[in-house]
């Protein structure tokens, strides 16, 4: 007769028994309670499910060495049909309940999932740019991945399967012992000589599975680096794809040996089981066989015993790894929360008020600022090390002042570290200031809502990011509720007209990963259409021409003068003939301001600004067509 083995006799190969040595937070538990909390009326159903499969499974070999005993007594024939009747009919409900468990358990997992996702990635959302730039983007993908996937199978595989063990256990072994307590004390004897080995072929399988687990997590790197286009790029600039095959080929190899190796365990195992498993029913048929020829049992109660014991091996061997299932799973969750208690740093003031439409003035008042440090915006394990950079942040800008007013158009200029892109953050909020103050239309940044202020304020920088999407997808992100007159007039306005309407399938033509599809002249001037698209009232353009060459630049002009035309804006530039009309000049030098003027007026005063013109532009001034507001 086959062994049938209950819900989770098989351990789960993917759980790490260092689990158990990870102190985790006070807390935790009341936590991962109120995340199950909208679930409770369904998790009580799932329970009662469980409950009730685990007393069919009990009562289901009961009856039939009810069966036996009434064929070998000559009972009744109405009394046997009514016993296998029965039997079907449990078998039946036994059905709806494993349907009925499955609905319920995947309402309750998926659930949980789209819940913490959803919360996560809203979180991750409101995080700094400083987080980003620390963060490991695969381990911040597996929180929201492996480990909210663990930490839902605490409340649906763990808890089911630590339920159905412990009353299956209890059940089957009050019926056993009833039966006939010395058969079932020596089949427990038995028990050992599969559970010790089992333990240490667990542990062995744990070690293996890890290394994969992590062979593959490099692999995955390695592919996400490699078949990006700036990847790809360099392996083929350097020459370098032998080489990267290779070094995939040797990780792939270990990850096929090792899979080779599970499944030789992993058949041992199963082996082990069934042989136990078999010898036990042996014991049981021969010793059982003996009592029942000598009269000391029915032949119906051995059938009952052998029937039963698969289900008192099978939890006790579940429950044996209970512990290491359910810490992996807080561990799980434990990893979740340590993102959800990352202070985001920019939030809506109490008391926000909506920014005034007519606001378009901005001030700088002795503005200092610090870059958060990493125990502020990272955690060690997103960053992939021991213990996260200690150093503490150096302030970069001290005492900024000076003013942009309405229409007026300010250029920040100045060497490479000079504070100049930090500024530009600031304004939108991006990063708070640590002392001074940010304002628009008179308003500190700090004390409006954040949607209005972005509402007002409209970015490009110097990479143009696209999405993997359509240009006119790209576009819309903008202003989603923007029409197709809008966006054909804002194409237009930024010089890339002829170019949509040359593509094949114009504004729905997918523009690739970060917009690769385009060149850079391009993507520039399809980021200007964007901000175009959403008409602000302030405009920052951080060194939006960097890197073109003159032929994009000049048409990259055109567009910005019409996109800056009216509006107030902060322009930042590494070349000066594209600001030499803007109404003020801020000079910056290592976070301080050490000039403001015109483009006239800085040269008379031969200062910092004076040298970087003669260095950079002098001699291709005179050609240089000034940006005008």
């Amino acid at each position: 007769m086959a062994m049938a083995f209950p819900h989770g006799y098989y351990p789960r190969m993917g759980r790490d028994r260092d689990a158990l040595n990870k102190e985790l937070p006070p807390g935790t538990w009341k936590r991962v309670l109120r995340f199950a909390t909208p679930y409770r009326a369904h998790l009580l159903v799932f329970l009662v499910l469980v409950v009730a499969d685990s007393l069919i499974g009990v009562i289901t070999p009961v009856l039939a060495g009810r069966v036996v005993n009434d064929i070998t007594g000559r009972a009744a024939v109405h009394a046997v049909v009514y016993i296998a009747v029965l039997i079907a009919a449990l078998a039946v409900v036994d059905a709806a309940l494993s349907f009925a468990q499955r609905w319920y358990s995947a309402r309750i997992g998926e659930g949980l999932i789209f819940d913490m996702r959803t919360r996560v990635f809203t979180h991750v959302q409101r995080m700094p740019l400083a987080f980003f730039t620390r963060t490991q983007t695969g381990a911040l993908v597996s929180r929201l991945n492996n480990d909210v996937l663990g930490a839902q199978q605490a409340f649906t595989s763990t808890l089911s399967g630590v339920v159905s063990n412990v009353v299956s256990l209890v059940l089957t072994a009050a019926v056993m012992f009833t039966l006939s307590w010395q058969i079932t004390a020596i089949s427990l004897v038995m028990l050992p000589l599969f559970v010790i080995p089992a333990r240490r072929i667990g542990s062995r399988l744990q070690q293996i599975t890890r290394e994969s687990y992590n062979l593959n997590a490099s692999m995955n790197a390695t592919m996400t680096e490699r078949f990006n286009v700036a990847g790809a790029l360099l392996v083929k600039l350097f020459g370098r794809p032998g080489e990267e095959a290779e070094s995939f080929r040797s990780r792939a190899a270990r990850v096929r040996d090792i899979g080779v190796t599970s499944a030789m365990y992993g058949r041992l195992f199963f082996v082990a089981l069934t042989l136990v498993a078999s010898l036990a029913q042996a014991l049981v048929y021969g010793l059982g066989g003996y009592y029942a020829i000598t009269g000391r049992l029915s032949a119906g109660t051995v059938v009952t015993l052998a029937l039963l014991l698969s289900r008192l091996y099978g939890p006790l061997t579940a429950l044996s790894n209970a512990r290491v299932d359910v810490m992996s799973a807080l561990v799980s969750f434990d990893r979740v929360f340590e993102v959800l208690d990352l202070r985001p740093m920019i939030a809506d003031a109490p008391d926000a008020f909506e920014l005034p439409e007519s606001a378009r003035a901005v001030d700088f008042d002795d503005v200092r600022f610090t870059y958060p440090s990493a125990s502020e915006v990272s955690l060690a394990s997103l960053e992939d090390v021991a213990v996260l950079d200690a150093t503490p942040p150096q302030e970069v800008l001290h005492g900024v002042s000076f003013r942009a007013g309405p229409g007026e158009m300010v250029a920040l200029v100045g060497p490479s570290g000079a504070g100049k892109t930090t500024i530009s953050q600031l304004l939108p909020r991006i990063y708070d200031v640590r002392s001074g103050a940010v304002r628009v239309g008179g308003h500190d940044v700090r004390s409006v809502a954040q949607q209005s202020l972005h509402d007002r304020i409209g970015v490009v920088t110097q990479d143009a990011h696209m999405f993997h999407d359509t240009i006119r997808n790209n576009l819309r992100y903008a202003r989603p509720d923007a029409s197709e007159r809008a966006i054909l007039d804002a194409v237009e306005a930024a010089q890339i007209g002829d170019l949509v309407r040359s593509l094949p399938d114009g504004l729905d033509t997918v523009v690739g990963e970060r917009g690769y599809r385009l060149s850079g002249g391009e993507k520039a001037r399809l980021a200007i259409a964007r901000l175009l698209l959403k008409q602000p009232q302030i405009v920052v353009l951080d060194e939006a021409t960097a890197h073109l060459d003159s032929e994009s630049e000049a048409a990259v002009q055109d567009a910005l003068a019409r996109a800056l035309a009216g509006r107030t804006s902060i322009v930042i530039a590494h070349r000066l003939s594209t600001v030499l009309g803007a109404d003020k000049i801020v000079v910056l030098d290592a976070g301080r301001i050490v000039e403001i003027g015109t483009h006239a007026q800085l040269l008379t005063r031969d200062g910092l600004y004076a040298e970087l013109y003669r260095t950079q532009f002098e001699r291709q001034a005179a050609g240089a067509a000034p940006l005008t507001s």
